[in-house]
């Protein structure tokens, strides 16, 4: 696509690795973008290059810490007032979807309030990929590409060619992504139910399936402290299964989540790269999501249909 310069293609500082992926595989320069710190922690972007008239595409995941997302929002107001023809955010991690609606009395919905700042900054499109709760989409009075990593993830659990394999959710709330995976690679389904004691400690968990002498792969959308996730396999094993991994598709993995999963009993957990990873673990296998959003960029560019990038 390189002699095409109808757009131009940005990134953020902290998810320039994967901008630089996504431009290899679109054959185009990344775009020149200069963030200068001050040393209150403020900050500032510009753009080092003409991007009037152009398709702005501005790569940039909100993970923790906040600076993601300010960094983000300048760089949105940055190119309205620059005069680009069209903004769109391509966030792989959309930060605080978990806060999708009001669970308890006087809570934020921090989702909502995201998708309002966007708004407001100016995007013309968002590209996200395996949001929390589908209905976010909802939230944005602009299109939305939501992106599935079961495009690069089922490829690979296929590769492995496990026999008597099973599909996993780690909760309920993650049984219709399961049954997804399940259904595409012709398997059954086991449940996790659990309880929680408060956010990000599980107090109990029980089974409801048949694991024994079976191939477990639990799927979920994050990992954030492993808690969930290593004690599902945990049980799994305890309950007689073969081997256990899992799948998901952001790699949040904070506080002990990296020691969690090393002393666990998962073989190994997949991720994508819409977050960077920088601990060592020897279980920790990431795959490129840079491939899939430069073909739906391209799309876009070209004004082609996206649903036939989608798996299941």
């Amino acid at each position: 696509m390189s002699e095409n310069n109808s757009f131009l293609v940005f990134s953020g500082t902290k998810t320039r690795y994967l901008a630089e992926k996504i431009c290899a595989s679109l054959g185009c320069p990344l775009g020149n973008l200069v963030v200068t710190r001050f040393s209150d922690g403020e900050f500032v972007v510009s753009y080092e290059q003409s991007i009037r008239g152009k398709d702005v595409f501005l790569v940039q995941s909100t993970f923790p810490n906040s600076d993601n997302l300010m960094e983000l929002l300048l760089m949105i107001d940055a190119a309205k007032r620059a005069s680009a023809r069209n903004i769109i955010a391509v966030i792989p991690y959309f930060g605080w979807a978990r806060q999708d609606r009001k669970d308890k009395p006087r809570v934020s919905i921090g989702a909502k309030l995201i998708a309002d700042l966007l708004s407001v900054a100016g995007i013309d499109r968002l590209m996200t990929m395996d949001l929390h709760a589908d209905q976010i989409q909802g939230f944005f009075d602009v299109p939305v590409d939501h992106l599935y990593a079961s495009g690069v993830i089922l490829p690979y659990l296929q590769s492995l060619q496990l026999k008597d394999l099973v599909i996993a959710s780690p909760d309920v709330g993650g049984s219709k992504r399961a049954n997804t995976f399940a259904k595409y690679l012709g398997c059954p389904l086991v449940l996790c139910n659990k309880t929680r004691a408060r956010a990000n400690v599980v107090a109990s968990m029980q089974i409801i399936g048949d694991v024994k002498d079976k191939n477990v792969v639990i799927v979920d959308d994050m990992v954030d402290t492993a808690g969930t996730i290593t004690k599902a396999a945990d049980i799994m094993k305890e309950a007689g299964a073969k081997s256990v991994r899992a799948c998901a598709s952001h790699c949040v993995m904070s506080g002990p989540a990296t020691e969690r999963v090393e002393a666990s009993s998962l073989e190994e957990i997949v991720f994508t790269d819409s977050i960077p990873y920088t601990d060592r673990c020897s279980k920790v296998k990431q795959i490129s999501v840079a491939d899939m959003f430069a073909e739906t960029i391209r799309r876009v560019v070209n004004n082609e249909s996206i649903s036939n990038q989608y798996l299941v």
